[in-house]
């Protein structure tokens, strides 16, 4: 991509009149969208949930439900019934609108249910139990109709009690920091830590009934005069339940520098609560999930397997958790030496690694622990309590996102201590220094030269962690009783899974969202339909496979995939620059999500959504001066100096966001719409650049491929969801595709000179031909796909439709079109959606032709690619499993995101 050169500036103005007539001003009014639709059907949805079961134990579910444009006014209200035709309670509130001011994704709570559920217009019924929020004194109260969680508003207690009628579950819930200031590299030194709390900065009722409520608490955590490491907390409660979610996200703000063994390494992450126990210690109950369903079922003072025998009912009922009856009833040989058997108050299961645990438990402190067991990976869910009550605790993805720990901590005494350690202290330190010394690449010539051995683009102080987050979701259920064992499963159940609600993927092709005709579901009618749905089979399966078998798992990693494949040493390049972790290069996130959509599959879902969680967390600046970009693929995810729009691209977070109405989602979305900003801070082109540039508010070199596809997809989806900055970025959605029309050579042009105040593009006086192979391959596609149905831009969609026929023409073609060629191009078969895309939007049936030659016989994926793994085993490789060495990443997004869109737009038009 060349820029325009600054002296374009002067000429522009003299051809700015080709762009009058999309002339849309700051705050434009709706008229310039398409015009308004004709009343679309608008028939009932049913939804179902994605795994089998219903919602179990959860609190609540959350789902997203598209409508074609038209369907439903701004105000509509919703009910929901079950198989029978009873009406279920449901909460429903407006995600996202068509740019005529109808519905287009609506959000719809639900605090119960267990089969399928049919969504249509009506009045919503009430719940029995409404959700309550009372925030008038000096805490935030929020009832279920069963608990009532009272939650602090300052100080370092975020929820100072959990309340099931009138007993007192738990209390003091806060944050725990363990800082280590210093990291030991050899068997030498003092290991010091430092013990921070998380200080709540400010609270938000951001819902408040009657079936959901959610409460957001933000801060810092702090000790002295030290505030660092912000969190987002939010608290879910639905009505009925007994149970509330948390989802707990940090940004990291330390400092950690390479070479140097002082800094900010985090020794321990976690949540505690308090735990009244008001048993007698016999009628105190431990319960520890080990693995799948597996449970650690003790009492505090344990009368099973004694010398003396109180008596097999007395026994059975301690095992169960059920309250006990008076020991004078026992046989008394056992009653007069109660005071002799131990009291084991403390327990640790720690998972350190994705492939084991370990689980202990003392007397109490100061006294030696003893062994109880172990196994491979735990399900990260807890319980302490007694006959009169207790609390149950989980952490998701426990063992995927290790090392993490369970704690409980005095259960003897009259108060338990339970912490849900996302960094488990029993761990190394959290170490995010960077991994090599730069190797003497101090100059951008030099860093190209590195750029062409390991494909890192290796800068000077960019690999920093500095402004990264992560996210992490826990449960928590206040009893009033210790649970059954079924119950019990159940809540693990919910931490391990947690239920989600779900439309079908018909509903979603229906609506037409996320790209009209870019998906359709699975058709196996003719062998060549078939034969691609069983390579993109193959191909998802391979990479759910190999996440297991190469253990793509641990708290920063987990979600992520790596690049390409080392056929010599029969390992992905975990260890090799820019060919380790993906970071959503070609786009990874939209093949997963498009094979969802059409498939409505929960495997797929849920890698997806691992996914999702990962590349708009880890691989993305939230704070410092990169905030808003995000990391090229290496290997540490935030270690290449390459910060672009194209990895912090909204386009990847839109599907999980519309999907769930998830929160945590929809505040990175929002966190982009200003990301234009970021072209003043930092040149994506700096080390390739051969016209002196410095960056200008006004005159921003910005590309209409990686750069502006990532820009406009925030604004996009600021517009729909009419957020607080909507009528801005509404107008730069229109002025830049108005700006791209009016180039004189459209999206060929390459890039533009863009104003930030304005947010307009200047129209180029010469026309340039500058493509590259990257431009479209993250989401353009899908994104001009959405644009062109929604706004009426006929210049813009001509401009687009021209790339898409030209980028795959032969070289004489694009000379005869642009008076040169495109140069050397690659990735042809990704390209091949553009060809088909464009063959339906200009019934064009020699485009629609080459979409499938150029699908079938030019790079990427063939029929002939051998669509099959081979074993592997020692001493090949350290874990014997398979491989595919033909496989890469790229290749991989490429194909599967053509294959989906050729086989939708054009499956009956196959050769």
């Amino acid at each position: 991509m060349s820029p325009i050169p600054r002296r374009s500036l002067l000429k522009a103005a003299a051809v700015a009149g080709a762009a009058a007539q999309f002339s849309w001003a700051l705050g434009a009014k709706d008229a310039q969208a398409a015009p308004r639709a004709e009343a679309a059907d608008a028939d009932p949805v049913t939804l179902d949930w994605l795994e089998d079961g219903g919602l179990g134990a959860a609190p609540g579910s959350t789902v997203g439900v598209p409508w074609p444009k038209g369907a439903y006014e701004a105000d509509q209200t919703f009910a929901l019934t079950d198989a029978d035709g009873t009406a279920v309670p449901v909460q429903s509130w407006p995600l996202a609108y068509w740019p005529d001011g109808s519905l287009k994704w609506t959000a719809h709570a639900v605090g119960s249910g267990s089969g399928k559920l049919t969504l249509a217009a009506g009045d919503a019924a009430a719940p029995g139990k409404k959700v309550t929020v009372d925030s008038s004194g000096g805490t935030v109260d929020v009832s279920t109709g069963v608990i009532t969680v009272k939650i602090g508003k300052d100080g370092s207690t975020l929820v100072k009690s959990v309340r099931r009628g009138s007993t007192e579950i738990a209390r003091d819930g806060r944050l725990v920091l363990i800082r280590q200031p210093e990291i030991e590299d050899e068997d030498q030194g003092t290991v010091r830590t430092e013990r921070f709390d998380g200080a709540i900065g400010e609270v938000t009722v951001e819902q408040d009934g009657p079936v959901r409520a959610v409460v957001r608490i933000d801060g810092k955590h702090r000790k002295g005069s030290r505030s660092w490491l912000p969190f987002a907390i939010r608290l879910y409660f639905y009505a009925g339940a007994d149970s509330f979610r948390m989802v707990h996200t940090i940004t990291y703000d330390g400092a950690q520098e390479p070479g140097k063994a002082s800094g900010d390494f985090i020794r321990g992450l976690g949540v505690r609560f308090s735990v009244p126990m008001r048993d007698e210690s016999y009628d105190r109950h431990i319960r520890i999930g080990g693995e799948g369903k597996g449970l650690l079922r003790e009492a505090v003072k344990g009368i099973t397997g004694l010398r003396r025998d109180p008596g097999a009912a007395v026994q059975a009922a301690q095992y169960a958790g059920q309250r006990l009856p008076d020991p004078s009833t026992w046989d008394q040989r056992v009653t007069t030496r109660l005071q002799y058997i131990p009291e084991w108050g403390d327990y640790t299961l720690a998972q350190l690694s994705a492939d084991g645990f370990t689980l202990r438990k003392r007397t109490k402190k100061g006294y030696g622990w003893i062994g109880v067991g172990g196994g491979k990976r735990a399900s990260g869910f807890g319980y302490v309590g007694g006959a009169s009550g207790g609390l149950s605790f989980g952490l998701r993805d426990f063992w995927e996102k290790y090392p993490a720990q369970l704690d409980i901590r005095d259960a003897h005494t009259d108060e338990a201590e339970v912490t849900l350690w996302l960094w488990s202290p029993e761990a190394q330190p959290m170490d995010l220094r960077f991994y090599h010394d730069g190797m003497s690449q101090d100059t951008y010539a030099e860093q190209l030269e590195g750029l062409n051995i390991t494909y890192e683009d290796y800068e000077p102080e960019f690999g920093t962690p500095y402004g990264i987050a992560r996210t992490s979701e826990l449960l928590f259920w206040a009893n009033e009783s210790t649970p059954s064992a079924d119950a019990l499963a159940q809540q693990v159940e919910a931490v391990r899974t947690l239920p989600q609600l779900v439309a079908p993927p018909e509903q979603l092709i229906k609506a037409k969202v996320f790209g009209p005709g870019l998906y359709s579901e699975p058709d196996r009618s003719t062998p060549a339909k078939a034969k691609i749905e069983d390579h993109l089979d193959f191909l998802f399966t391979y990479y759910k496979d190999q996440v297991e078998q190469r253990r793509w798992y641990g708290f920063w990693d987990y979600g992520d995939i790596m690049h390409t494949y080392d056929t010599v040493r029969h390992v992905w390049r975990y260890d090799i620059g820019g060919y380790a972790w993906d970071n959503s290069e070609l786009s990874p996130d939209l093949w997963l999500w498009y094979a969802y959509l059409r498939s409505g599959r929960a495997d797929i879902f849920r890698f997806a959504e691992s996914m999702t969680r990962h590349t708009g967390e880890v691989d993305v600046y939230h704070l410092g001066k990169w905030a808003g970009l995000g990391t090229r693929h290496g290997v540490q995810h935030y270690a290449d100096s390459a910060k672009q729009q194209r990895i912090a691209n909204t386009t990847y977070r839109r599907f999980y966001y519309f999907l769930t109405g998830d929160e945590r989602v929809g505040d990175l979305m929002h966190a982009n719409v200003d990301s234009d900003e970021t072209f003043l801070v930092l040149d994506p082109l700096r080390k390739v650049r051969t016209d002196p540039y410095t960056p200008d508010r006004h005159a921003l070199s910005i590309g209409f491929g990686t750069d502006w596809s990532g820009l406009v997809s925030a604004w996009l989806t600021e517009w729909e969801r009419k957020g607080p900055k909507w009528e801005k970025a509404r107008a730069r959605v229109l002025s830049t595709m108005e700006g791209i029309a009016a180039q004189p050579n459209g999206f060929v042009q390459g890039s533009g000179l863009y104003d930030l105040d304005t947010g307009r593009f200047a129209v180029a006086s010469t026309p340039v031909v500058s493509v590259s192979h990257l431009s479209a391959v993250f989401g353009l596609n899908e994104l001009c796909a959405e644009l062109i149905h929604l706004v009426d831009m006929p210049k813009f969609n001509d401009a687009y439709f021209d790339y898409c026929r030209y980028f795959n023409a032969t070289k004489a073609e694009q000379r005869a079109r642009y008076g040169s060629d495109f140069g050397t191009l690659l990735l042809f078969q990704g390209h091949s959606r553009l060809d088909a895309y464009a063959a339906v939007q200009t019934g064009d049936a020699a485009l629609a032709k080459r979409a499938w030659t150029k699908f079938y016989g030019s790079d990427g994926y063939t029929e002939s690619s051998p669509w099959k793994t081979q074993e592997v085993s020692g001493p090949m490789a350290l874990v014997a499993g398979s491989e595919a060495s033909w496989v890469s990443s790229n290749d991989t997004a490429l194909y599967g995101l053509a294959a989906i869109e050729n086989l939708a737009l054009l499956g009956d038009k196959m050769p």
